[in-house]
């Protein structure tokens, strides 16, 4: 039996960007601070640029995917940003409603670390997944462990060496017991507790230097987590 049913998840934040940037942000520049989405046939049933945005995806049975962005422009070249989430997930609605609740503060706060330290630089985008032993319940601490940032919050400054990735040297700007956000000179590096949601730990790179390499990215941190989880 399927347990299809509505979802709705609502956040408020102001970011460092006026409307403006934030809607390049949301619209073109996804890959520097969450994934690709230009491949997603999403439509646009709103489009009152830059303070209204809605993008929506349709799908069978009644199901749809809806995001809106409701941006107002405040003092200081900032923005008040009121973000709508809404749609239907079928089977396993809890534990997805936990989960992307939980990732939407992550993602608009990495937005917000894009538009303040990397605002319109070009960008090179890598996704890792953990081995499917990270889904263990103590996964993310492990990885946590391994990264010597056990115990740190945002604000802690972070200076390791990886072995095969090499050093990581800047701070924390992100930290609870599901996400950890790193940031350096020249990239951010997110990390994803999906342990806690039925999934392996996943990691992105966004990388803003100049001689970024997708491929070599991948190959590196694939091999320090299968190290961390063997």
């Amino acid at each position: 039996m399927t347990d299809n049913r509505e979802f709705e998840i609502v956040f408020d934040t102001e970011l460092p960007g006026t409307p403006e940037r934030v809607w390049e942000a949301v619209t073109k520049d996804t890959p520097a601070w969450m994934f690709p989405t230009d491949q997603w046939p999403a439509v646009k049933t709103v489009d009152e640029y830059p303070h209204h945005l809605v993008t929506r995806m349709d799908g069978p049975d009644g199901w749809f995917n809806q995001l809106e962005h409701v941006l107002e422009p405040l003092e200081g070249g900032r923005a008040k940003l009121h973000y709508v989430h809404s749609g239907i997930f079928v089977d396993n609605w809890d534990e997805q409603y936990d989960g992307a609740s939980k990732h939407t503060e992550f993602y608009l706060h990495t937005l917000g670390q894009y538009l303040k330290h990397f605002d319109g630089k070009p960008v090179v985008f890598t996704d890792v997944q953990a081995p499917p032993s990270s889904q263990l319940p103590d996964g993310f601490v492990r990885l946590k462990k391994a990264l010597g940032v056990e115990g740190a919050s945002a604000g802690d400054a972070v200076d390791v060496e990886l072995d095969g990735v090499g050093r990581l040297s800047g701070e924390v700007d992100f930290s609870n017991e599901h996400f950890l956000g790193l940031r350096t000179g020249d990239a951010l590096y997110r990390f994803f507790g999906r342990n806690s949601f039925g999934a392996p730990v996943g990691m992105t790179v966004h990388d803003f230097g100049a001689d970024g390499d997708s491929a070599a990215t991948a190959a590196a941190w694939s091999g320090f987590l299968a190290k961390v989880y063997a």
